[in-house]
């Protein structure tokens, strides 16, 4: 029998290292053409969604408001200049995301605005060249995700955005310097599946490895079970050592689940994730809040929050740039399901500087729901959506249709657990504040 206190020690260690595998996993996918995107890109070159997401993308939480256009990035071989192109009125933002899930960096209409521009992308110190006094965006770590969101208002609006998406690009600033294409650290060949996990992080962690200053602690841990050796020893590893990690593997993942309804207290069913991409404490740059009200201050409670972020929605953006709220309960505290049927009723329309939406998901996948009138979402761009004369918005959470005259503001749901989100993009000081506050939903059948 594994050792338990060995079991616990190393249960913390996978919470710290999720967001780092997990993260890294998802921008492998990228030049095979398996991301949430479906269509191959290398490194330094953006790639993009020619469509609405819908239930095909295998990805948790992705939103169907917006096209994605996201590019991995790699500065190894050395800074990248960045090109924007002028989106007039429509809202856009890139979100820099760096190997640790930490966003570092915005451009876009918060940020700096919708006029077409150019940045300088390099690694954090750098003091080579900047032409023509370029903006500077330093990069805590050489692989990092760009994640580009462009509002989309329909079918009808596409052609427009996929103009607005050409106009992204990325080039090396030295020309001349040919790509090495490292990108994502590949695990030792020969390591059983059920090691796999800690084998990436081994590989991870040297890649791409953590201030000793602020993490000295986690990594004096992570050495107890191998994660700082220079070769594997999980090719061959000793019984007593791959039983603690099997074991520790699963109370982990077991914990972040848990911890993914707790770890903020809901209110009317809700959690609020304003604050759930504060974990950002050392590499706030261009476009960020670098003050307390937008930081985690306890690190083992900002690395707990990294790791369910990062489960439940993976490159979600700072509260400041949108907010985004979950859902997990009825009135009486009851999982939703699609066995039952409910309302939603806003008191008013979400006060936002762009759009707002509510999108379904499944659970525990957290995917987009396949369903007969191919809604995903529901929200202020939603042709026919029905507001009330006292300025409440009635949106019917259900399997099945609620009728022909309440069809406009149904969002179908699936036939078994769902947790839905609302999106809401530059959110207004109502939100921030909170004292706009989103009703419980109520079981009508």
């Amino acid at each position: 029998m594994a050792d338990l206190d060995q079991v616990k020690l190393a249960a913390q260690a996978y919470i710290y290292g999720y967001p780092l595998v997990y993260n890294l996993t998802e921008l492998a996918k990228f030049p095979a053409g398996t991301s949430l995107l479906g269509v191959p890109a290398p490194f330094n070159r953006f790639a993009s969604a020619r469509a609405l997401l819908g239930p095909e993308a295998k990805f948790v939480t992705p939103n169907n408001d917006t096209l994605y256009v996201i590019a991995a990035c790699d500065l190894r071989d050395g800074p990248l200049v960045l090109e924007v192109p002028d989106t007039g009125d429509r809202y856009y933002v890139l979100q820099f995301v760096d190997a640790w899930t930490n966003n570092f960096a915005y451009v876009g209409t918060r940020a700096t605005g919708n006029r077409a521009g150019a940045f300088l992308l390099a690694l954090e110190g750098y003091s080579g060249p900047v032409p023509d006094g370029l903006p500077v965006v330093e990069a805590p770590t050489p692989v990092f995700a760009i994640v580009g969101r462009v509002a989309c208002d329909g079918p009808d609006d596409l052609p427009a955005v996929h103009v607005v998406q050409d106009g992204f690009s990325l080039r090396p600033l030295d020309p001349s310097v040919a790509s090495s294409a490292l990108g994502v650290p590949e695990p030792a060949a020969g390591v059983p599946d059920e090691l796999q996990f800690w084998e990436r992080l081994r590989v991870a962690l040297a890649a791409f490895p953590p201030s000793p200053d602020t993490d000295g602690t986690y990594l004096a841990d992570a050495a107890t079970f191998g994660l700082t050796d220079a070769e594997s020893p999980y090719v061959d590893a000793d019984p007593a050592l791959a039983g603690v990690l099997v074991a520790a593997a699963a109370q982990g993942a077991a914990m972040i689940e848990q911890l993914g309804t707790t770890v903020i207290t809901p209110v009317n069913g809700w959690t609020s994730a304003i604050h759930a991409f504060d974990y950002n404490l050392d590499h706030l740059g261009l476009g960020t809040i670098d003050t307390p009200e937008w930081k985690i201050a306890d690190r083992t409670t900002a690395y707990i929050t990294r790791a369910v972020a990062a489960r439940l929605g993976l490159w979600g953006n700072h509260g400041y740039e949108a907010d985004y709220d979950i859902l997990w309960t009825d009135e009486h505290g009851d999982a939703l399901h699609g066995a039952n049927r409910y309302e939603l009723v806003l008191p008013s329309a979400p006060p936002v500087g762009a759009f707002w939406s509510i999108t379904m998901y499944d659970s525990p996948d957290y995917y987009l729901v396949a369903n007969p009138i191919d809604r995903y979402a529901l929200g202020d761009r939603s042709p026919g959506l029905v507001t009330a004369a006292d300025g409440t918005i009635t949106i019917h959470l259900q399997a099945e249709s609620p009728g022909a005259e309440k069809e406009s503001n149904w969002l179908p749901a699936p036939q078994g657990v769902f947790r839905p989100v609302l999106r809401c993009y530059l959110p207004g000081p109502a939100i921030l504040s909170g004292d706009y506050v989103l009703p419980a939903v109520r079981k009508v059948g």
